[in-house]
C-alpha cells in the first residue's frame, strides 16, 4: 500500500511516500480502506520530533475516514471515521491506503458528510466538543472564543451555537471579522491585551463565564474579562511554556484555568465523542465543513510543508 513514513525526525525531509504490506487486523480490530485523512498542525510537530514519545518508523495521520473492509460482520462495508492519541504517534496512523485499529475505536460517519468533510474534522471537533464539555458550556453561558477564525475555534462556535450559549468571536484581521459577522456570530478585533476586558464587557456586562484561548497568547488578558466563578480553556502556550498570570484577580473573582489537550484521548474515547456531535451534522444543526484541499498522497511532503508555514487550507490527503 501507499504510505507516508518516517523513520527520524527534526526535519520535513524525513517523510516519504513509501509501499509497505496492507496491515493485517489482530483479534478485536477493523481494517480500514481509508478514503480521506486530514493533515493537522500535530501531524507536522510529530515529525519534526516535537513528540519525544513517538516511535518510529512510524506512519503519522490522527483523523480519517473510510470504509471497514475486515472485522465483525455487521461492520464489513460500513463508512466509518475516528481519531486518536495512539495514532500516528505510539501505532501507524491514517497517512496510508489502509489502517487497523479496535473495533470500538471507529465510529459511523454521518452520512451528510463526504468522507473528505469527515476526515477534516477529528482533531478540531473533538478538542472543541472536550473543551466546552469540561469547562461546562450550556445554555446559560456567556462564551468567548479567542481564535474563532481557526480549524478549533470555529469548531467551538458552532458546537456552542447547538448547545444555546451565547457566543462571542474574537479575531485578529478585519477580513476575519467580516466572516464571523457574515456567519451570524458576533465578533470582536484583537488588538491590545488590556483592552480584552473592556471590549467583551461591552459585550457580556458581567463579563464571560467561559473564555476559550486556542491561540495560548490570551490567558492574563483574559483573567479580568471573565464574569465571576468563569473558566479559561487553554489548548496552547507560548513556545517557552511559560506565562505571567495575574494569579491574585483570578482567585479573588473563583476563577479557574482548564487545560485541554486531545491527546489525552484515545480512539475508543474519541469515537464516543464522534458518535455524539456527528448525529448533529445529520440533524442539520451543524454546519457542513467547506474550504477543504484535497490532495493525493504523493503530494504529502508538500502539504506538510504548506501546513508547517501557516498555510490557511484545511488539508485532506486522499490515498
Amino acid at each position: 500500500m501507499n504510505a507516508l513514513q518516517f523513520s527520524r525526525t527534526g526535519e520535513l525531509a524525513a517523510l516519504e511516500l513509501v509501499q509497505l504490506p496492507t496491515p493485517i487486523p489482530a483479534e478485536g480490530e477493523v481494517l480500514v480502506q481509508i478514503k480521506a485523512a486530514g493533515l493537522n498542525p500535530s501531524d507536522v510537530k510529530n515529525v519534526l520530533g516535537r513528540f519525544p514519545y513517538t516511535t518510529m518508523p512510524r506512519i503519522p495521520g490522527r483523523d480519517f475516514a473510510g470504509i471497514v473492509i475486515e472485522g465483525p460482520q455487521e461492520l464489513i462495508g460500513q463508512e466509518v471515521w475516528g481519531t486518536g492519541k495512539e495514532l500516528g504517534f505510539l501505532r501507524d496512523g491514517s497517512h496510508a491506503a489502509y489502517i487497523t485499529l479496535a473495533v470500538n475505536g471507529i465510529a459511523l460517519k454521518p452520512k451528510s458528510l463526504s468522507f473528505a468533510q469527515a476526515a477534516s474534522l477529528g482533531v478540531p471537533y473533538t478538542t472543541a466538543w472536550d473543551a466546552l464539555q469540561r469547562s461546562l458550556v450550556d445554555g446559560n453561558t456567556r462564551l468567548l472564543v479567542i481564535g474563532a477564525n481557526g480549524a478549533v475555534g470555529s469548531a467551538a462556535l458552532a458546537l456552542a451555537k447547538v448547545r444555546g450559549a451565547q457566543v462571542l468571536g474574537a479575531v485578529r484581521r478585519p477580513e476575519q471579522l467580516q466572516a464571523l459577522k457574515a456567519n451570524g456570530y458576533n465578533a470582536i478585533l484583537l488588538d491590545k491585551g488590556e483592552d480584552l476586558a473592556g471590549q467583551v464587557k461591552a459585550v457580556f456586562p458581567e463579563g464571560a463565564d467561559v473564555i476559550f484561548d486556542t491561540t495560548g497568547f490570551w490567558l492574563p488578558a483574559s483573567v479580568t474579562a471573565l464574569a465571576p466563578f468563569g473558566r479559561i480553556a487553554i489548548i496552547a502556550a507560548p513556545l517557552d511554556g511559560h506565562v505571567q498570570l495575574p494569579v491574585l484577580a483570578l482567585y479573588r473573582n473563583g476563577g479557574s484555568v482548564v487545560g485541554i489537550n486531545s491527546l489525552l484521548y484515545g480512539v475508543e474515547a474519541c469515537a464516543r465523542m464522534l458518535e455524539q456531535f456527528g448525529k448533529l451534522f445529520d440533524q442539520g444543526t451543524l454546519p457542513l465543513p467547506s474550504g477543504l484541499l484535497e490532495s493525493p498522497l504523493s503530494e504529502g511532503l508538500e502539504r506538510y510543508a504548506q501546513v508547517n508555514e501557516g498555510g490557511v487550507d484545511k488539508v485532506i490527503l486522499v490515498p
